[in-house]
């Protein structure tokens, strides 16, 4: 006769969701929170551990799991604070320490909202365990959607797409551009939160079956990157370019002292280019890319300023694009403006674009009386910058440019509308001499990341590095060093067509929001029906 051991089939037979729910212990759970900012900040440049973006989503994932919101809030907090605070500590190299406390702080509030809402959610990885990885997903994406826009148009510094600029799912972007890439790095770091807290809740019963699968998964979402072809949208001619780092007398906000100086770099730079050509050297460039602020005097109203942009590009026998700073429309009014500049006959006006999205607290200063009660160094910022209203699309001759200036890279539909107007070509116009290499390197992976969603070839021109062409894959070439003078020309192949993610726009994000709301109110109805029913331990642990 056969003995059964019933309580065993029975405990075989539980739900294995049951005994993965519970959350991990406070301590371990503060532990993990850190861990999951310092994983994050890893995987961005200069660092660049791209796999790490998973790990630091999982670590997360797993420390708020079961938690009242109040506590998740806590511990998204924390993962904010690690990510954030190194991240951008470049922010205070000349600024101070509060802009970059005040920012770090804001930054790991909207973290604290995740954590919150993953812990609120966490009813659905209960009941469902293949529901865990995507709605941590779609929670990543909805938080990202609101931090790119609100306060004052948002700061995308640190989307998740950002770290990926030499992964597989770099590729994604092609699909569905940074919001798609942040699902598919959020999901990853979702099936392996699954997988550890199935093997952690099932000791001695045999989990490695579903926590193989789910292992699988997140290894399988990286590889789908490798599916999605990537390359220009309808490759046309060929054009040369020149990307002239005409570098700066000092590093640091002083540009007042120094603009001269950083005027004649850069013309003087494009002279001796010109004087290689002459000699046989160099091939002539179809056009010439000077960055952001290597005019900060306005050429338009001196004429000096003027005549040596003039004299370079006469020399040189190439239309130039340059980064001015143009003084208007009103009193007390600046612009931070691309305006290409002809040889014979000077700045083409009707080729003026005007960057559309200046930074706050640092291009101008919202709610001035207010800001002036925190810190008096929002007077360091004397004229406001006005914002464009219209797309920076450029018709140089040889090529239609997509001009986006500096911080405008990370937002979506700066970009996009540049090439949904016919560019050919996206030109990033920057400046980083007031921030350090770190900075410039977070900015050359989103150069690298819309060169691959819209399909364009790309460059970056800084003023004191790093720049460098993109092609429409992705892949850099002639990067420069930072702080250093340098003038690299290359053939680029311009495009025409447009990726599925230049054709969808918005709708992916808006679409994956969505679906974090609705699983939100999914959360809702489970939590009310598990507080109704009076199932122990329930609401989740602090």
């Amino acid at each position: 006769m056969t003995t059964v051991d019933s309580s065993r089939n029975q405990a075989d037979e539980a739900p294995p969701s049951q005994d993965a729910a519970a959350a991990v212990a406070l301590p371990v759970a503060v532990v993990l929170a850190v861990l999951a900012g310092v994983a994050l900040l890893l995987a961005f440049p200069p660092y660049g551990v791209w796999p790490l973006a998973p790990v630091g989503v999982a670590a997360l994932a797993v420390a708020v799991h079961r938690r009242r919101p109040r506590a998740g809030a806590g511990l998204g907090f924390l993962t904010g604070v690690a990510l954030f605070a190194p991240m951008l500590s470049w922010t205070n190299l000349h600024t101070g320490y509060l802009p970059w406390v005040l920012l770090s702080l804001l930054q790991a509030g909207y973290l604290a909202l995740l954590g919150a809402a993953a812990a609120y959610a966490s009813p659905l990885a209960d009941r469902f365990r293949v529901a865990w990885p995507a709605v941590t997903a779609l929670l990543w994406v909805a938080q990202e959607a609101l931090r790119d826009r609100t306060p004052f148009g948002g700061f995308p510094w640190g989307r998740l797409a950002f770290s990926q600029d030499d992964s597989p799912l770099l590729r994604l972007a092609a699909w569905g551009g940074a919001p798609l890439v942040t699902f598919a790095v959020a999901l990853t770091g979702g099936f392996l939160a699954a997988g550890v807290a199935t093997a952690a809740g099932r000791p001695g019963r045999r989990p490695w079956a579903p926590v193989a699968g789910l292992a699988a998964a997140a290894l399988a979402v990286p590889a789908v990157g490798l599916l999605v072809p990537v390359g220009a949208a309808d490759p046309g001619a060929a054009v040369r370019v020149a990307i002239v780092q005409g570098n700066v007398p000092r590093l640091g906000l002083d540009f007042n002292a120094q603009r001269q100086a950083v005027l004649n770099n850069h013309a003087d730079a494009t002279v001796e280019l010109a004087r290689q050509v002459q000699a046989g050297a160099q091939r002539r460039p179809d056009l010439v890319v000077w960055p952001e602020n290597s005019s900060d005097i306005d050429p338009l109203r001196d004429a000096s300023a003027g005549a040596r942009i003039s004299a370079a590009a006469d020399a040189i026998g190439a239309p130039i694009l340059v980064g001015a700073v143009l003084r208007g429309p009103g009193v007390g009014q600046v612009r931070n403006a691309g305006l290409l500049w002809r040889p014979g006959s000077g700045p083409d006006l009707a080729q003026l674009y005007t960057k559309r999205h200046p930074v706050p607290f640092a291009e101008y200063v919202p709610l001035r009386d207010v800001a002036r009660m925190v810190s008096k160094e929002v007077d360091r910022v004397r004229a406001d910058f006005v914002p464009g209203t219209e797309p920076g699309v450029l018709r140089t001759g040889p090529a239609v440019l997509g001009d986006v200036i500096c911080f405008e890279v990370a937002y979506d539909e700066v970009v996009r509308d540049t090439v949904t107007g016919g560019a050919q070509l996206l030109v990033v116009q920057t400046n980083n001499a007031t921030f350090d290499v770190a900075e410039a390197r977070q900015q050359l992976a989103m150069v690298r990341l819309r060169a691959v969603e819209h399909g364009r070839p790309a460059l970056m021109a800084s003023t004191v590095g790093v720049s460098g062409f993109v092609t429409p894959d992705g892949r850099v070439s002639d990067a420069t060093g930072f702080n250093t003078r340098a003038v690299v020309v290359r053939e680029m192949r311009l495009a025409d067509g447009r990726t599925l993610a230049t054709r969808v726009g918005l709708w992916p994000e808006v679409a994956l929001t969505a679906l974090a709301v609705a699983a939100l109110a999914g959360a809702a109805v489970l939590r009310r029906r598990r507080g109704a029913a009076g199932e122990p331990g329930w609401p989740h642990t602090g």
